[in-house]
């Protein structure tokens, strides 16, 4: 026998806890002592640790109480419909967690002006992909450039190298895009470029013309980027090249 506070050590409930499963008949104990302090046998633990498990793949407490009471319970229907449910949070968590993923991105290019109307703006777009494309409609040599496309919602080193470069152009503007600071992260973007997406200018300068339209942007659903911000980065990028030798 278990007096209840060794029966919490044992199975890492509280005791308020133990109280409200006693007070909703979900676990009594098997009696009391002479000062009304509830005592737990080994069937309790073991009942209890049904409960928990129970609850953590998510029953409610009424459910459980209801399951655990019946002799009829029809386990493979309920535990089917708890599939059901689990597998639906877990296409819910996995877009909230792409949701996270893209604001922190999106901190990384806007710094500190990343404002509370931007992340709305993003949480309230269209819940489509980052971005869709017609394939008929572009010259794309090989479709798995698609997938190197920068992704704000991804953390893969690609990914993220684009961003920082963008966030870095970002920050320092107010140089100038011919400084030297500015062209050493042009010049990354275009070995990058290079790496990353080889033979594929025409695709790139397609993917470019829908980047500087902010209606278009939107349509594919493209990380909303500042105007001035794109302008810069292009002006640097003609300067650039106007001065390789």
């Amino acid at each position: 026998m278990f007096h209840i506070n060794e029966f919490k050590k044992l199975s890492g409930v509280s005791v308020r806890t133990l109280r409200y499963y006693d007070k909703i008949g979900l676990l009594k104990p098997v009696s009391k002592t002479e000062g009304g302090h509830r005592v737990y046998s080994n069937t309790e633990l073991k009942k209890l640790q049904q409960i928990q498990f129970l609850k953590t793949i998510g029953f409610t407490l009424n459910e459980i109480l209801t399951m655990l009471e019946s002799e009829e319970w029809d386990w493979s229907n309920s535990l089917l419909k708890q599939l059901t449910y689990v597998a639906g949070e877990k296409d819910r968590l996995s877009k909230i967690e792409s949701s996270v993923r893209e604001l922190i991105n999106g901190i990384a290019i806007e710094g500190e002006e990343f404002r509370i109307k931007k992340i709305m703006d993003l949480y309230n777009r269209d819940s489509k992909e980052i971005i869709h494309f017609n394939l008929n409609e572009l010259d794309i040599k090989n479709t798995e450039v698609l997938e190197k496309l920068p992704n704000m919602a991804s953390s893969d080193p690609d990914s993220l190298e684009w961003i920082a470069l963008v966030g870095q152009l970002k920050k320092y503007m107010h140089l100038g895009y011919s400084h030297s600071r500015i062209q050493n992260i042009i010049e990354r973007m275009d070995v990058k470029k290079g790496e990353d997406f080889k033979d594929e200018d025409a695709f790139l300068d397609k993917l470019w013309d829908i980047r500087m339209s902010a209606e278009e942007s939107k349509n594919y659903s493209l990380y909303p980027i500042d105007q001035d911000v794109l302008t810069f980065m292009e002006e640097a990028y003609l300067y650039y090249l106007d001065h390789q030798s």
